[in-house]
């Protein structure tokens, strides 16, 4: 079986697929990308179906040495990356021949990036799923981050013809603030503190990983207390610990936790949290739930339409294959013109 070399990477570089479901009420929550539409894009690039094993980084992606013939693909906000030393584009797909070795520089606009093979990564799969859950051990290679010297096994293909996503069809940069729906907690703390909450400008810490990122800023204060009974969290939710410093738990995050959430982030904007790096800041801003709604609804048929841009992108022609796996359904198909 072809395998690709980790000549070194970065501490939290692990194998991820479309996360592990159906199991939260066992205690195990989902893992999977913490850039879905990032990860998605980069498997659709190499003709994989977008569910497909894949490699995701942070901050820094690292070198990698193939033993076949391939295509991968890059993909993450403002990443640097070479083959052999020559210079090349994220976004698109990339021809690999066997000895050559991919380095993956910097993740400068964000913190995730995303490297797919054609084919798919090849380890085998725990409770369902390749994706490592690094707080319980599961999945990908041993359950643990990757480091040098590893063989990761792949389903390697030739993958499909180059394909580029086109700079209009990428996700725009948004430094507006982040939108919440406030709760299921905040009647542990009061109004002013609610206040202080929505008109504070945070700062993502250095304390940052899969699980969960907390935020430096003014202490926030739950005047009921910072412990409640333990019940359900999600993804998105900001809880407020002892500390006064929240925290906003992400694709790792445990599924009950005791400590009150002072609010809880709409699904349209998780994808910019988590590209949110250490040093940079963040602020909220309370919106109803049919506002967060009907972004969402927004927000999924932009990324529809990002993946089906991807599909298109080489000549016009339609991958049935990258059509089927990504279920865009959004008007009706002319196969002979590939236009709705």
């Amino acid at each position: 079986m072809p395998f690709v070399e980790v000549l070194d990477t970065g501490p939290l570089t692990t194998i991820q697929d479309a996360g592990r479901f159906g199991l939260r009420d066992f205690g195990v929550s989902q893992a999977g990308p913490m850039d879905q539409l990032a990860f998605e894009m980069s498997n659709l690039l190499v003709g994989n179906v977008k569910s497909a094993a894949a490699f995701e980084f942070a901050l820094n992606g690292g070198r990698f040495r193939f033993d076949a013939n391939t295509a991968v693909a890059v993909t993450g906000p403002g990443v640097e990356l070479s083959i052999d030393g020559a210079a090349m584009a994220t976004n698109q797909t990339l021809k690999i021949d066997a000895g050559q070795i991919l380095c993956i520089g910097p993740v400068r606009n964000g913190l995730w990036g995303y490297l797919a093979v054609a084919g798919g990564i090849n380890t085998q799969p725990v409770l369902g799923s390749r994706a490592t859950h690094l707080r319980f051990g599961l999945g990908g290679l041993a359950g643990r981050s990757l480091v040098g010297g590893d063989r990761v096994p792949v389903a390697s293909t030739d993958g499909s013809p180059p394909v580029r996503i086109a700079e209009q069809d990428l996700p725009k940069t948004d430094q507006t603030p982040i939108r919440v729906i406030l709760g299921p907690q905040d009647d542990y703390f009061h109004p002013d503190m609610i206040a202080q909450f929505l008109s504070t400008t945070f700062r993502v810490s250095t304390r940052v990983d899969r699980m969960a990122s907390i935020l430096d800023g003014a202490p926030l204060i739950a005047t009921r207390g910072h412990d409640i009974i333990s019940d359900a969290t999600i993804p998105g939710v900001i809880q407020v610990p002892a500390s006064g410093q929240p925290l906003i738990l992400m694709a790792e995050g445990q599924t009950t936790g005791g400590y009150p959430k002072i609010a809880t982030i709409i699904g349209a904007d998780l994808r910019r949290v988590a590209q949110t790096a250490p040093g940079k800041n963040l602020s909220f801003v309370a919106v109803a739930p049919e506002e967060a709604e009907a972004a969402l609804l927004g927000y999924r048929n932009q990324h529809h339409k990002i993946l089906k841009s991807v599909c298109l992108a080489k000549f016009g022609q339609i991958c049935n294959a990258q059509l089927y796996s990504t279920n865009l359904i959004s008007g009706v198909w002319d196969s002979n013109t590939g236009k709705e």
